[in-house]
């Protein structure tokens, strides 16, 4: 009898979970918050730099917007058909051994719809994926190559979903992992400038200008799923 009952509600309690993906609160209607991705179609994406959805390796499956084959690097990446000014943006993310991906805004889309240049969340292994070596400003919830996560950081084990959330507000922005802000910057300051004088997007004319922006999920060639993508316009 307890073994049944343990399972009634192991079962109703996963039930109860799927029920709340991918899908908005009457509080977070209210307040203005909208799905990116509605849990079984790819309405709402297309391919960087081109009108249509990607063929081959993105697709909705399984509650998740997803690359589910390893391929190879920037094989085309995914960019939502609208774009955004001030926002505040709520993603679960979950990455393969060894995997490496990241969403992307204020993005400048390649005409070869190979990968877009823009500001990136880095989403990633950070024990088992090579890129980890290069230090904390390369690993999971900093800002790609410029700003390093702060000691609140809190990753889940490959396998597991992270709660992601980037808030750009005027000049500031903000990333978040699993409840805790850590990294935070103003866009045009001294250290953001410096940041940049020292990366490889040195030369990239306009980078880390605020513009309109796609949200952009990263095939950076490894298996990596996204659910509950919801964001709340902040103009």
């Amino acid at each position: 009898m307890t073994r049944l009952l343990a399972s009634i509600i192991v079962c109703t309690t996963a039930a109860a979970l799927g029920a709340d993906l991918n899908t908005l609160t009457p509080e977070e209607t209210a307040a203005g918050w909208k799905l990116l991705f509605d849990g079984s179609t790819t309405a709402g994406w297309r391919a960087c730099g081109r009108q249509e959805f990607p063929t081959g390796r993105w697709l909705a499956k399984d509650g998740c917007l997803c690359v589910e084959t390893p391929g190879s690097a920037n094989a085309g990446d995914l960019v939502t058909t609208e774009k955004f000014g001030d926002f505040d943006l709520k993603f679960q993310w979950r990455i393969s051994p060894a995997g490496n991906s990241g969403v992307k805004y204020f993005v400048k889309e390649s005409k070869t719809g190979r990968s877009g240049v823009g500001f990136e969340y880095q989403v990633l292994d950070d024990e088992k994926n090579e890129d980890s070596l290069n230090g904390p400003k390369r690993q999971a919830g900093a800002l790609y190559y410029l700003f390093a996560p702060n000691d609140q950081k809190r990753l889940k084990p490959v396998g597991e979903f992270n709660e992601g959330e980037i808030i750009v507000r005027g000049n500031h922005v903000e990333h978040w992992l699993n409840g805790a802000k850590i990294v935070e910057f103003e866009l045009g300051g001294p250290e953001l400038k410096e940041a940049i004088a020292q990366s490889k997007f040195k030369n990239i004319k306009g980078y880390g200008e605020k513009i309109p922006t796609v949200i952009l999920l990263q095939d950076h060639g490894s298996p990596v799923w996204f659910r509950n993508l919801k964001l709340r316009p902040l103009n």
